[in-house]
């Protein structure tokens, strides 16, 4: 009886333990190609601590009988162990959904002008979710246009990704479940199946290798948000999550000083920023100082055209697609082509023409070369 109660208390705190470690930013524990291990531990974990349980249970009243302290001992570490790795340290625990989410238009915003924002377009209405607000929740669920949306965004990436909730059609719920690779990664609340954020596909469960329809977006600035859309609405801060959001934008221009969410000044490092483009199979990484340097790139990701520019503000990007015979100019935040001109959201300045926009991600170089294997680098 006495093995049997040691071994339910060392069992159950190893199970609590490698539970998380195996889906949060640990020491060596995003390195590993353990997401299989993970799930089945976190798909069984009732199993695990039923049978752990048990053992503690069938064993400690002979143990007490022998002896106090040091059961007892054993039982408060237990107790501390899984108090701590089951409501201090799990996902959707540390960084909590919005309470209630609000918009206001340009004259009561009350972000400033070079904050960040993840904006969307649908059915003829914006929303701006500023990053400073998304990096702490990693996912916001809305309705823009008509439809429902899942903004996210990982802040170990420095990944925004926008989807449709659905999954084969259904309306689907998620929340946030742990990471991968760096990575965050959801839960579906049917089928407990989980996603990955980077490029909403299902990496373990029953709906494995399905994919969420992603949704275009593009990161700007509030102050060219609005001049690109002065009807946009921008999401507010949510009183109860203030005290946990980055409130004077650190990490969105690059300040941050923790080992996960910092950033390189210099190029191609795992912390450096890059613009990354994937078009059908193939993939191609922008330095973020080139770019900076260059302000407007013209080439050729695989057989598609493209034109990356960067805006004056130095924050806001975009890309889209361009004929191969077409070479864009770029001057005060207009591309200009031929005799023709577009503003930055791609919309003809005189005519009702516009530009067809690809979705380009700012991103760290490791996050991007990740996930991006076989990705070339432009130089």
């Amino acid at each position: 009886m006495k093995k049997l109660f040691y071994v339910g208390i060392v069992g159950i705190i190893l199970f609590e333990i490698l539970n998380v470690y195996f889906i949060m930013p640990m020491p060596g524990s995003q390195r590993m190609n353990s997401i299989n291990v993970a799930y089945f531990l976190y798909h069984f974990r009732w199993f695990f601590r039923i049978v752990f349980s048990l053992m503690i249970a069938f064993g400690i009243v002979n143990e007490f009988k022998k002896r106090k302290w040091i059961p007892a001992i054993a039982s408060i570490i237990a107790i501390a162990v899984i108090y701590l790795f089951n409501f201090q340290m799990v996902a959707d625990h540390m960084f909590k959904q919005p309470s209630q989410l609000s918009f206001q238009s340009k004259d009561k915003n009350k972000l400033n002008d070079s904050s960040m924002v993840v904006a969307v377009e649908n059915n003829g209405e914006v929303k701006a979710y500023p990053i400073r607000y998304i990096v702490y929740h990693h996912q916001v669920q809305d309705v823009i246009g008509g439809k429902p949306m899942i903004i996210t965004y990982c802040s170990v990436c420095r990944t925004g990704r926008v989807y449709e909730p659905t999954v084969k059609g259904q309306p689907e719920k998620f929340r946030l479940v742990g990471m991968d690779h760096f990575n965050a990664m959801f839960e579906d609340a049917t089928t407990k199946s989980w996603w990955r954020q980077v490029n909403g596909e299902a990496i373990v469960g029953s709906l494995k290798g399905e994919a969420l329809p992603e949704v275009e977006s593009v990161q700007l600035s509030v102050r060219k948000l609005f001049e690109l859309y002065p009807d946009a609405l921008v999401m507010q801060l949510d009183k109860s999550s203030k005290s946990s959001y980055d409130s004077i934008g650190k990490f969105e221009h690059g300040k941050s000083k923790g080992d996960l969410t910092r950033t390189d000044s210099l190029s191609w490092k795992d912390k450096s920023w890059v613009v990354g483009i994937q078009v059908g199979p193939t993939s191609k990484a922008y330095d973020w100082n080139k770019l900076k340097e260059m302000r407007i790139i013209n080439d050729k990701v695989g057989e598609k055209a493209i034109v990356l520019v960067l805006s004056t503000d130095n924050q806001s990007f975009v890309a889209f697609e361009r004929a191969d015979a077409e070479i864009f100019a770029f001057r005060n935040d207009t591309l200009i082509v031929n005799d023709k001109r577009y503003n930055f959201s791609g919309r003809g300045l005189a005519t009702s023409q516009q530009l067809k926009k690809i979705n380009a991600y700012q991103e760290f170089w490791h996050s991007w070369r990740t996930f991006h294997p076989q990705t070339e680098q432009y130089k």
